[in-house]
């Protein structure tokens, strides 16, 4: 069992980090893999653990890049070509194994994603709706009182009595709502733009709403930061009473999360054009790739010697 790659897991799950799992759960010798393997990939598709060799670990990264963009497990064959239609079943991604081997390996790719985090600033109805119909949804919550008592609020032990948003793991899934009643709205707004926060909503009329933006901006808060602002928060419901703009706001953001629109940003790596390798189709990097040919006056890049020999010898492109 890799300790140290576990331990790592749970480090970045309570930071509110995004990352994928990849478990090795099945080989046939000569693979390089070892039953029970694991390793981490992380969105910019970076890894840290053991994948396997050449050939494997740039497909295990391009599949759990995938499995973090739509949240959803996959259980990855790499084997021989006549392999594959019947390894493809119940939802198994196959893929060639290209490299000069008769080895074979599946690996279980689970992402782990970050829920929903709502930061809710302010001692209103709002505020006490939103948050009480947020952690019935499951979603992470910690209400910020400046100057309250967590006793004031329906769920004490998630109130924090001070501004302070630097330790709370903010980042793309993390909404922050400020409902402060016009009490300090322009520095808990401040502090938000200073997050990497997903969504930055103000509870207020319009009239307030554009009163609040102008003085942000006569501090010198830049134009593209202000837009960063939903002002007011929350779907337009008409005229409803402060509790239920809790609803309002909340149901804003359930719909922007199903959008994708408040949630992990995974930077897959673009396919750009001769960074395909043309016999298994796996995903080079030119700057790194050790294998290149060169047809028809176009350089082509390779993941292992097996594919560049093989196209060199007149294997057709995929």
């Amino acid at each position: 069992m890799d300790i140290d790659v576990l331990r790592q897991a749970a480090a970045l799950a309570d930071e509110r980090q995004p990352f994928a799992v990849a478990t090795v759960v099945w080989r046939r010798a000569p693979s390089s893999s070892h039953v029970g393997s694991k390793a981490l990939i992380h969105p910019d598709g970076s890894a840290d653990g053991w994948l396997g060799g050449a050939c494997a670990e740039p497909t295990v990264v391009r599949a759990a890049l995938a499995a973090m963009a739509d949240g959803i497990p996959r259980l990855l064959f790499l084997g021989r070509d006549d392999e594959l239609d019947r390894r493809a079943e119940n939802g198994r991604v196959t893929v060639p194994m290209a490299c000069d081997s008769e080895g074979a390996v599946e690996v279980y790719l689970e992402p782990v994603l970050p829920v929903p985090q709502l930061i809710a600033i302010g001692r209103t109805p709002a505020v006490f709706t939103i948050s009480s119909a947020a952690v019935a949804l499951g979603w992470d919550v910690i209400v910020i009182d400046d100057g309250g008592h967590p006793d004031d609020h329906p769920h004490p032990d998630q109130v924090r009595t001070r501004l302070d948003l630097d330790d709370l793991g903010i980042g793309a899934a993390t909404a922050v709502v400020v409902a402060t009643q016009g009490h300090y709205d322009d520095l808990a707004l401040e502090a938000a733009l200073g997050t990497a926060a997903g969504y930055i909503g103000l509870v207020a009329s319009q009239k307030r709403a554009a009163s609040v933006l102008e003085l942000l901006r006569g501090r010198g808060v830049d134009d593209v930061s202000l837009r960063r602002i939903a002002a007011p928060a929350g779907l337009d419901l008409g005229s409803v009473d402060n509790a239920e703009i809790g609803i309002a706001v909340l149901a804003e953001l359930v719909g922007r999360r199903a959008a994708g629109r408040l949630g992990v940003t995974v930077a897959r790596p673009p396919a750009e054009p001769g960074a395909v390798d043309p016999v298994c189709g796996m995903v080079v990097d030119p700057a790194t790739s050790r294998y290149r040919s060169t047809r028809d006056g176009t350089d082509v890049y390779f993941c292992a010697p097996g594919c560049k020999a093989a196209f060199d010898a007149g294997a057709p492109a995929r």
